[in-house]
Formats: structure tokens, C-alpha cells, sequence
């Protein structure tokens, strides 16, 4: 089937031509873009299956290179006493020793893959068990390695451990639970959460336009029906490529068969599909590309705030109040509650969890990335750190203190960026007890005292790389264009995704046009 000329006179000829030539050279030019934004795409709907995969840093782009531990490297210690700390964040665990100069490897057990080893909270407990939750599950160390502890919940992605009264409480992203460790076994009793007394029974439309764009608002067949369109989209890239190369080596070529045939077969092959794919995929891949838009700044500013009933019969229209939403957890041991935060804010809850929770009236401001730092202070405070900052909180007193610049901070009119200029990644103690905080960009900065923190160790680095997801990722996001063009990164998105709608627009006119003349 050779292409089709509309050989009509007027208006719809010069159309047919304006469109088969932006078509055509949009295509061309979004073809890298495109295809990088569909694999990766596919990559991240698949974290479990692909977290055994790293990438070296070195074979990366400066910015994703550890320097003075940034980039989240650390999220917080432990100290076992005698000049011995276990520091723990994305790098995994390490104990530490010989006043921060020796780090040993302590990370036995884990799973192969970086991804695998991340760690949210590590816990040391009177008893002397010592508790690890990560992206993946729960951990104990016993026997000189980690050993799994399944959690009865399918995703078991870990968000915080503390203690409530003695008892280790168990937080993921939806759920909370209370171990019971046993000789040979452990068993978990799960906590049942109440809505909290501001609850409107909606979703947010960022989450409700995520689990669109990722198919999870369908579960596993969503997933896969979303994967299915990365590989069309793949195809109809690679067929328009086809395409445009194919007829310019037909001509070069002409004399000679054994390359003119399978090249000619391929490219009438390549036209039907690439027409059939786009014509009756446009809905969903429209649904798709328009999704994608509005997850990113600038569009994204524009939803941020907005809220929707849940959709009926999806994996948003769910019974858990709280699903998706827990980030943190303490126990506020002066007043006898535990307090939560989540992605709505800080809630708090009695000590039985009777009752509805209970938002607190003045709050310390958390970035939409999530809370980092969470400890109690005398007195009843907090201190909460996040990319928003670092503060030192006191809920009874309704008082907020920025710990950085020594002052009480004033709540603005709107949320702001996601970044402060402070991006607090986590908080380590030596054993002298100096505190260092590590910006997400700056890395180990001294807090409130003038030692220094040593440079990453090479074999830190070395063990370090970075998880096939987080590169996807990177990519997916358009982070990965920053060192070529700076903060206008932010822009690729958007721009794409407009480019990508207008290909899928055009191509669909084009094909309507040709198949209503070939039929007339």
C-alpha cells in the first residue's frame, strides 16, 4: 500500500500539505525526546522487577556524581556507643567508626541493587534488635546480615519506624502496623487508621492524573495497558523514521534488488501500522501525553491545589482514608499521641488510636517530596526537616521556629517552590554529638558548631551507583537535560508533550483524509 496523495483542489489540499510537512519535521525532531520519554516510561512501571540493575555514576553527567555527600546520600544515624555509628540513607547502611574516618560495608543481606538498600529509618531497640525499613520491606540484622520480615500487605514499601510505648510501629505508605518479634518468626497486628475530622472523602487531582498516566488506577492490567502504549508510541517513532530514510535509499538503491525489495516490503509494512497504531490508539495516547503534562511544572501549578471525588471502581475509590498519604510517624511521649505526617499534612492520633485524627492549626511548612527529618525536642517540640527546610516545632504553643535562620517562621499565602534554599536530605549526630545537616545539593553542612564532616570515602562511592529506575527517572522528568540547558529544563515537558499531541492530531487528520479518499 504506497502512500496517498489527496489530489484535491482548495482549502483541504493546502492543509493536507501544511500538515504532511510539520508532521513530517516534528517527527524527526521529537524522535530522540520521544523515545527516551516512552522507555522510560515503561522502566518506572517496574521498580521491583528492575531494582537488581545500577549504573555506574561515573558514565553520568556531572550532577549525578556524589559530591560531599549530596544528592540524599545520608538520611540519618544511630549510635551504637564506643565511637561507633550506623549511617544509613540511599547509600545504603554503613558503620562507621575511628571518628568518621572508617566506613565499613553493613549491608549483608540486602538484595542485590541499590534500589534495594535504601533505607527510610533505621531503628536500634531497647531489646537490641536492630530494625531497618526499606523501598522494598522490612529488615532485621541477626546472624551478621539482614533477613527479610514480610509484611502482610502487597506493597511494602517502608516510610518510618518509631516506637510507641516500647512497641516497634511499622509505617508505609497507606498503612500502619505493630511487630511482634518472635524466636523464629514475627507477626505483625495492623493498626486501623480513622479519617481525620477535615477529611472530604476526595483525592487530589495530581494523584488522580498519576495513576492515570501510570495505568495504576486500573492496578497490574493498567500497567500493562500503559506499557503496551509505550511500545506503540516506540513503533510509531521508529516507523516514521522508517518513513522519511526508506524512500532515499529505494532511489540510491534502485539497481539493485536484494537491497530494494526487503527495504520496500518494510516500509509498506511500516505506513500500515504506523497509520492503523495512531488511528485507533489517539484517545488513549492523547489521555497518556496530557496526563504527563500536567505532572510537571509549570502546568503542574496549575492542579496543584485541586481536589476530585474519587473515581468509581479504580484503585482511588478505596475505603483506606489514608491510602498513599503516610510519609512519617513519632510518638509524642509528653502528650501521649502519635503524630503522623502525611501528604495533607500533620495529623494526630491518641495513644489507641481511638477516634478520629486530628490536624493541628499551625503546622511547619514540608516540601510536596516529603518529610526527612522528624525527632522530638524537649518540652513537646519536633524537628522537622524537608527540602522546604529545617524547623524546630512546638505544636501546644503554636510556635515555628526556621532552625537555619533563627527565626519564627511565617507561613506564606501560597505553598512555593518544592526547593528551599535549604534542601534538608537528613540529619547525622557524631558521637561528639554535633549535628551536620545534608543538603540535597550542598551535602554535609555543620549545624550550629564548626567541625567539619569528612569527604565520601572511595568505597562509599564505588558501592554507590546509581538504579536503573532513578536513571528512567531522571530522564522521564527531563532532569537529565539540566546540564545542557540549565533551570529551562523545566520546559521539556511541556513542550514535548504539546509537540506530541499536535504529531498525533495531524497524523490522525492526515490518515482520515486518505482513508475517505481511497474509500471514495
Amino acid at each position: 500500500m504506497e502512500p496517498v496523495e489527496i489530489k484535491a483542489r482548495g482549502r483541504s489540499s493546502k492543509a493536507y500539505k501544511w500538515f504532511k510537512k510539520y508532521h513530517k519535521w516534528f517527527g524527526i525532531v521529537l524522535a530522540v525526546f520521544v523515545l527516551l520519554f516512552a522507555s522510560s516510561g515503561i522502566i518506572l512501571n517496574h521498580r521491583s522487577l528492575l531494582s537488581s540493575i545500577d549504573i555506574d555514576r561515573s558514565w553520568l553527567p556531572r550532577q549525578y556524581q556524589y559530591r560531599n555527600w549530596n544528592m540524599a546520600a545520608v538520611r540519618g544515624s544511630i549510635d551504637l556507643q564506643n565511637d561507633t555509628l550506623l549511617v544509613y540513607g540511599n547509600i545504603g547502611v554503613w558503620k562507621v567508626t575511628d571518628d568518621l574516618k572508617t566506613w565499613i560495608d553493613f549491608n549483608q543481606g540486602f538484595p542485590q541493587g541499590i534500589d534495594q538498600r535504601k533505607i527510610s529509618k533505621l531503628l536500634f531497640m531497647e531489646d537490641g534488635t536492630l530494625v531497618a525499613g526499606t523501598l522494598f520491606g522490612l529488615y532485621t540484622f541477626a546472624d551478621g546480615q539482614w533477613q527479610y520480615q514480610q509484611l502482610p500487605v502487597e506493597e511494602e514499601r517502608i516510610t518510618d519506624l518509631f516506637v510507641q510505648q516500647g512497641q516497634l510501629m511499622v509505617l508505609t505508605r497507606s498503612r500502619l502496623f505493630q511487630f511482634y518479634p518472635n524466636n523464629n518468626s514475627s507477626s505483625f497486628r495492623e493498626i486501623v487508621l480513622q479519617p481525620s475530622t477535615d477529611d472530604d472523602g476526595k483525592v487530589s487531582l495530581f494523584r488522580t492524573l498519576w495513576s492515570i498516566h501510570g495505568g495504576k488506577i486500573f492496578g497490574e492490567a493498567g500497567r500493562i495497558v500503559v506499557d503496551l502504549l509505550g511500545l506503540a508510541l516506540i513503533f510509531l517513532t521508529v516507523s516514521g523514521l522508517l518513513l522519511w530514510l526508506f524512500p532515499g535509499i529505494i532511489r540510491r538503491y534502485r539497481e539493485q534488488r536484494q537491497v530494494v525489495k526487503p527495504a520496500a516490503r518494510l516500509m509498506r509494512f511500516s505506513l500500515r501500522w504506523h497509520n492503523r497504531l495512531g488511528y485507533y490508539l489517539l484517545v488513549f495516547l492523547i489521555i497518556t501525553t496530557l496526563t504527563g503534562i500536567f505532572l510537571r511544572p509549570p502546568l503542574l501549578i496549575a492542579i496543584a491545589e485541586a481536589r476530585i471525588p474519587k473515581i468509581p471502581a479504580t484503585g482511588l475509590d478505596t475505603p483506606n482514608p489514608w491510602d498513599d498519604k503516610l510519609r512519617a510517624g513519632i510518638y509524642d511521649v509528653i502528650n501521649h499521641r502519635v503524630i503522623l505526617s502525611t501528604s495533607e499534612g500533620f495529623y494526630y492520633a491518641n495513644a489507641d488510636f481511638a477516634g478520629s485524627l486530628q490536624p493541628f492549626a499551625m503546622q511547619p511548612p514540608v516540601s510536596v517530596m516529603g518529610i526527612n527529618v522528624l525527632e522530638n525536642l524537649a518540652g513537646g517540640g519536633l524537628l522537622t526537616g524537608s527540602f522546604s527546610g529545617l524547623y524546630a516545632w512546638y505544636p501546644q504553643q503554636q510556635y515555628v521556629e526556621n532552625m537555619i535562620a533563627r527565626r519564627e517562621y511565617q507561613p506564606l499565602p501560597t505553598t512555593g517552590r518544592p526547593f528551599s534554599d535549604n534542601a534538608v536530605a537528613g540529619l547525622v549526630r557524631d558521637t561528639h554529638g554535633h549535628a551536620f545537616i545534608f543538603d540535597y545539593d550542598r551535602g554535609a553542612t555543620p549545624w550550629q558548631h564548626g567541625s567539619s564532616f569528612p569527604a565520601m570515602p572511595q568505597n562509599v562511592v564505588d558501592a554507590s551507583p546509581i538504579s536503573l529506575w532513578n536513571l528512567a527517572l531522571e530522564v522521564h522528568t527531563a532532569r537529565i537535560y539540566a546540564p545542557l540547558i540549565g533551570d529551562f529544563y523545566i520546559l521539556v515537558v511541556p513542550l514535548i508533550g504539546l509537540s506530541l499531541l499536535f504529531l498525533l492530531f495531524s497524523g490522525w487528520w492526515m490518515y482520515r483524509k486518505g482513508f475517505k479518499r481511497r474509500k471514495s
